[in-house]
């Protein structure tokens, strides 16, 4: 499978990885280190090829993730479940992702749309228990699953479900839906 956009991904073991899942050009972040310079070639690369981000499930992966985004808002977004992306030893990171895993996430990319309209309300959110209260955040970690949104807090979720132009009842069904 060949990926035209450049994938960015958080440094060279995810590199090795994704590139045995797919044929794709890669931009390496250096982990959270990411610099000045690196962010330049991100933008580049998103206005000659469109840029896919694909990081780690967890806190640095995520905090990268918003850094590009501030900068690249167009970048398109592929999340791997943090459940399927865990070594024998409970690191998490694409490296430790299953082939599959991450072709599935290539697949599934998220495409941010320019609109300032809500497609989601905090209200509905928070009637569905998707913020705050007991078991908000197992069930909002179905919906992400459901949606192929990677782990959100609340004001995570709200934010990506806006920007991805998910729907209500998008959220509702992912929310009935096993899994």
């Amino acid at each position: 499978m060949k990926i035209n956009e450049i994938v960015i991904v958080e440094g060279k073991d995810d590199t090795v990885r994704v590139k045995q899942a797919v044929d794709c050009d890669t931009i390496e972040t250096n982990g959270s280190a990411i610099n000045e310079k690196t962010l330049q070639a991100i933008e580049h690369a998103a206005e000659k090829r469109g840029v896919i981000i694909l990081t780690d499930p967890d806190y640095p992966g995520n905090k990268i993730r918003m850094t590009i985004e501030k900068r690249v808002p167009t970048a398109k977004q592929a999340f791997i479940d943090a459940a399927v992306a865990r070594n024998k030893r409970g690191k998490i990171g694409v490296e430790h992702a299953p082939l599959d895993a991450i072709r599935d996430a290539l697949v599934n990319i998220s495409t941010p749309f320019d609109s300032d309209v809500e497609t989601v309300s905090k209200e509905l959110l928070v009637d569905l228990g998707l913020i705050m209260g007991p078991g908000a955040r197992e069930r909002r970690s179905k919906v992400c699953n459901n949606l192929k949104l990677g782990y959100c807090n609340g004001k995570q979720l709200f934010h990506r479900l806006n920007a991805f132009g998910v729907t209500e009842e998008d959220v509702i069904a992912a929310l009935k839906h096993g899994g």
